[in-house]
């Protein structure tokens, strides 16, 4: 990171708790130096194991990364940088319109059968993306599956975790992959229109569609990120862990180019 994205990031990471009086051992390496080094393997996609010598050793920045992974730090930080960005765009920090779609990806060898399956509509054998969106593309909530889960099914579940994250949600944008019963169970049970953004019949060729261009442009900022181009994490739960962190690199150097109180 830059002096001026550390700047940024610094006031929103969470406080350990040998730092709030609760005991503990303080840790021995600096918060910056760790979470450059988990970016590094996340933007370029290297093994942990192939960490440079210029970042602390590669086993204690795996053991923060699981940590804060376990006990859901990331996200908590990741939240944080998202509220900040909007509050820089003058936008309240609680979103109430949002994009959902997915995304198939290949998956590693390491990959178990568990947590695999073959797409048949894109014909990947991997695991696929879930992702809910709000307009301004920063992400509210991720879910990884295995890539023969459908849309439909996977949505109940992530639009319920992100319903009860945010309480100001009032319509939820989809392509036609959502379409049937999901429309009706997201207005009964969280209280949310799920309005599906349909292609014209008529429409020949490549056409931006409304409100979809803005998750699509979100899975193009995460193929940036080297080690999502395919999904080399053995648990679901550390493939999450990885899109947030690459969100984090996104909005971190939002945050450092652009003024305060300014777009």
């Amino acid at each position: 990171m830059t002096d001026g994205e550390w700047a940024e990031a610094r006031p929103l990471l969470p406080v350990p708790g040998w730092m709030r009086g609760r005991g503990g051992r303080p840790e021995g390496y600096c918060h910056r130096a760790l979470l450059d080094a988990i970016r590094y393997p996340v933007d370029n996609g290297i093994k942990w194991r192939a960490m440079p010598a210029d970042f602390p050793p590669w086993d204690r920045v795996y053991a923060f990364f699981r940590r804060w992974c376990e006990n859901a730090l990331v996200k908590e930080f990741h939240d944080r940088l998202r509220a900040q960005v909007r509050e820089r765009l003058d936008r309240d920090t609680e979103p109430t319109a949002g994009v959902i779609d997915s995304q198939s990806v290949k998956a590693d060898a390491v990959v178990g059968s568990d947590s695999r399956g073959f797409d048949g509509g894109k014909l990947i054998n991997g695991r696929k993306r879930h992702v809910v969106v709000d307009t301004l593309g920063l992400l509210l909530g991720v879910m990884v599956t295995a890539a023969d889960v459908g849309d439909r099914t996977a949505a109940q579940v992530l639009l319920h975790q992100v319903a009860d994250a945010h309480h100001c949600l009032e319509i939820i944008w989809a392509d036609g992959g959502y379409t049937g019963s999901l429309v009706e169970h997201c207005l009964a049970a969280f209280a949310l229109v799920l309005a599906i953004v349909k292609r014209s019949d008529d429409t020949r060729g490549f056409v931006v569609l409304p409100k979809r261009w803005i998750v699509e442009r979100l899975f193009a900022h995460l193929m940036r990120s080297r080690r999502l181009a395919r999904d080399f994490e053995r648990r679901t739960t550390s493939a999450e862990a990885m899109i947030y962190w690459s969100m984090t690199l996104l909005m971190t150097r939002r945050l450092a180019r652009s003024p305060r109180g300014r777009a």
